[in-house]
């Protein structure tokens, strides 16, 4: 612990972060008003002019901005700035409606790589590191945000992108990387095929790795650090904000710190839109202040957390998110009940079996009914028809108490369901033939 990309801001004090803030809102708000006509009409409407926004204290008086606004304004309309000023766009890889398309000046490029520099330092990199990148690159910000982040932090980046496993592997031993980032499901995979090639993970040089993109559990976390003997980090981000680097895991692994000198972040009633305090899950909310391109205001994200300002034993004083428990538009109402996937995976590893599962929702005689698929680990295999229908009745018991629905488990073979080299299909849901990603 105690090591910093940017210590100034890392372990500053909530006065000096609060004056950034301020004035970065300020300028951020005259910004909106002056060059983005959907905020300009947005304000207007409420009767808010920029000169009404003071400090940071203010931004509970600015409307939100949701994720159908940039579909609504695709795929430019919601930029800033002129187009000679953009040096990147992304956008999003959503499953339904239009992309969500994001545009960087140089500046803001700098600042997400700063986000991911830190995250980076955090999980223990270093310059003299090799930092395997097996996110996707393109329009996706997983490859090029770590990738920018371990170049800003002076590391040697291997862009490998996802893909051909047993490649990646052979690289992970011939290159000598030292941190592996991907989405969680992926790293699993690669832990997987670490073990069918027959090697030893203690002989790879792998220390860490940064995971992120999908909700993962504390146990999926174990299973990957003993799967690849590393330690595993947490990373947020999404791409309308500014992907990976928005907030990330320290070594006291208690909840992640956010980047509010550009990223500042509330938790809301998902349903009032009213602010929530300290330690309360609601839905989180990001202004981006120090944005250039997309500034955007009060941005929705549908991520369920909470915020802390307690102090961390790693010495930053950063707000801390909670891992996010879910999304509100991940969440499945099975008869009544809120579901949410994380859910289910955390059963199944506290069972004691490995986190490679499927959901399916169908209505069946105007029911609903959940079913869980979930493999076989080798071991288990080779049992009898009688101690495998007894485990899935104890998964199904340990469902319930945890979740209050019953559902139907089918354990499946062994590496029977499918994998996936980007953000894992969890959900299948047969009522409005719909699949999430869970991310």
């Amino acid at each position: 612990m105690g090591q910093y990309f940017q210590q100034e801001i890392e372990t500053a004090s909530r006065d000096y972060l609060r004056a950034i803030q301020s004035a970065r809102l300020i300028q951020m708000v005259k910004n909106c008003y002056e060059n983005v006509a959907f905020y300009k009409e947005k304000f207007d409407a409420i009767g808010l002019l920029p000169g009404d926004i003071h400090s940071i204290d203010d931004i509970p008086k600015l409307p939100f901005t949701t994720k159908q606004d940039l579909r609504d304004t695709y795929p430019f309309g919601l930029f800033a700035v002129p187009k000679d000023r953009l040096v990147r766009i992304h956008a999003s890889s959503g499953t339904t409606g239009k992309q969500t398309v994001v545009g960087y000046t140089q500046d803001d490029v700098l600042h997400w790589s700063e986000g991911a520099a830190r995250a980076l330092v955090a999980a223990g990199a270093t310059k003299e590191d090799y930092i395997h990148v097996s996110y996707g690159y393109g329009l996706f910000t997983g490859g090029l945000g770590l990738h920018y982040g371990a170049e800003l932090l002076g590391a040697t980046a291997i862009p490998v992108s996802s893909g051909n496993t047993k490649r990646q592997v052979q690289i992970l031993q011939d290159f000598g990387s030292n941190f592996l980032c991907c989405t969680p499901s992926y790293a699993m995979f690669i832990g997987e095929t670490v073990a069918e090639m027959g090697i030893d993970p203690k002989t790879l040089p792998l220390r860490g790795g940064i995971f992120g993109a999908e909700p993962w559990t504390d146990n999926m976390r174990k299973e990957i650090e003993r799967l690849l003997d590393i330690k595993a980090h947490d990373i947020y981000g999404l791409s309308e904000i500014a992907g990976p680097g928005v907030s990330y895991d320290c070594d006291a692994f208690d909840g992640l710190h956010v980047c509010e000198d550009y990223f500042y972040p509330e938790i809301v009633d998902p349903e009032t839109g009213d602010p929530l305090p300290d330690g309360t899950f609601g839905e989180l909310v990001f202004t981006c202040i120090g944005k250039e391109a997309l500034p955007l205001v009060r941005y929705r994200t549908r991520d369920i957390s909470a915020l802390t300002h307690e102090h961390c034993s790693c010495g930053r004083t950063l707000v801390r998110m909670a891992k996010p428990r879910g999304r509100t538009d991940d969440m499945l109402i099975i008869r009544g009940v809120n579901v949410f996937p994380s859910q289910v995976e955390h059963v199944i590893l506290e069972q004691g079996l490995e986190p490679n599962y499927q959901i399916v929702v169908e209505r069946i005689d105007n029911l609903d009914v959940m079913t869980v698929l979930v493999e076989l680990s080798d071991a288990m295999f080779s049992d009898s028809m009688a101690a495998v229908e007894a485990e899935e009745r104890r998964l199904q018991n340990a469902m319930l108490s945890t979740l209050g629905v019953s559902t139907k488990i089918q354990l499946v073979d062994p590496r029977s369901l499918p994998r996936s080299e980007g953000k894992a299909v969890r959900v299948i849901d047969k009522r409005g033939v719909t699949q999430y990603n869970v991310h």
